[in-house]
């Protein structure tokens, strides 16, 4: 496996403490294209494929790009099933730090129904009862020695799937150890962020359209992607003026704010198998790019090289995604490829 040519010692952070869903799932291939309905009855089958949670895809990203020398440290629960023994075994060999990823006995590893539309859409549905459910703050606090150990040098990230109240703590104690904070929200969650403060505490706001629209009050299907956004933006800098945001939307690419500008990123032709996971090998890839010293907007093309890589797949985590994979997509597009993104995968 192939990192970027980075010195993760030179780079401005050396280190990520994450806390979201650690999990499985399932992938159910409908037939027909036309949106479900909510009393409608489908047929379909399930796919071969391997499905993870956020925060495995996106420490899974992190780890591997920036090598051994960045140190990851995932905060979770799994079950006491097979099936969280052999997350953690994987987890292990991928080389993340594990002494904060616990089993919980007597409970299920967190699971996700993915379902997927002829045209390689889709959408999917997580329990909200597993193992990941247990992980509250009081069981966030247990990584602060490693806060401590990184202060001032590392990246405090936020995802989906634990409770809000967990991640809340994470970032609190991103903040006081001067991390770089990164939170996600799903749609469901994003006005509860808005509303409670959690926003004040975000460097960095990951999110797709979906979650955009959700967050300014708007509709998909009355507004413009980009007319969304900007919403959005608005929206979130009442909140936190330094607030930096990207948010994704499938096949038409991606938006940066960087505090000063909108930036769109259209994606990389592919052969695309599956999409579910990229806009969490996105996030990844603002990460890694911003830990190795790019600028926002140019950590904005090494992401979409990453969500390029993801969908070429058919696991929601493309194990074969390294500096070499990423140089072949960008050898296509070099036009749209800055120097210094085209240097962390040169030989």
């Amino acid at each position: 496996m192939h990192s970027l040519k980075v010195n993760v010692k030179q780079c401005r952070y050396q280190a990520m403490i994450g806390v979201g869903g650690i999990g499985s799932g399932m992938f159910f291939r409908l037939d027909g294209d036309h949106t479900l309905g909510r009393e409608e009855s489908r047929s379909g089958y399930f796919l071969d494929r391997k499905d993870y949670c956020k925060l495995h895809i996106i420490s899974h990203y992190v780890q591997t790009l920036l090598g051994k020398d960045f140190k990851v440290f995932p905060v979770g629960r799994v079950g006491g099933d097979d099936v969280g023994q052999r997350l953690v075994e994987e987890m292990r060999e991928t080389g993340f730090e594990m002494n904060y990823v616990e089993r919980s006995a007597g409970d299920q590893t967190l699971f996700s129904f993915c379902f997927i539309y002829p045209d390689g859409s889709g959408g999917n549905m997580t329990t909200s009862d597993s193992a990941c459910s247990r992980v509250d703050p009081l069981f966030v606090m247990k990584v602060e020695p490693e806060f401590t150990r990184f202060s001032g040098k590392g990246i405090a990230l936020a995802a989906p799937e634990v409770p809000l109240e967990a991640r809340a703590r994470l970032l609190e104690l991103g903040t006081k150890y001067k991390f770089f904070r990164v939170a996600s929200f799903t749609s469901g969650e994003i006005s509860i962020a808005v509303q409670s403060g959690l926003l004040q505490q975000t460097d960095l706001l990951g999110i797709n359209l979906d979650e955009a629209a959700a967050a300014a009050g708007l509709s998909i299907m009355d507004h413009t992607p980009k007319s969304i956004v900007e919403a959005a933006i608005k929206t979130f800098v009442k909140l936190n003026p330094k607030i930096l945001l990207s948010v994704t939307k499938g096949k038409d690419g991606s938006w940066i704010w960087d505090g000063t500008k909108l930036t769109h990123m259209p994606v990389f032709q592919v052969q695309v198998q599956n999409t579910a996971g990229a806009g969490d090998a996105h996030l990844a890839g603002l990460m890694a790019g911003l830990t190795a010293g790019l600028s926002l907007p140019e950590a904005q093309q090494l992401a979409a090289l990453i969500s390029g890589s993801s969908v070429e797949s058919p696991h929601t985590i493309n194990k074969e995604t390294d500096r070499k994979s990423l140089q072949i997509i960008a050898d296509r597009s070099k036009s749209i490829i800055t120097k210094n993104v085209y240097k962390l995968l040169e030989d």
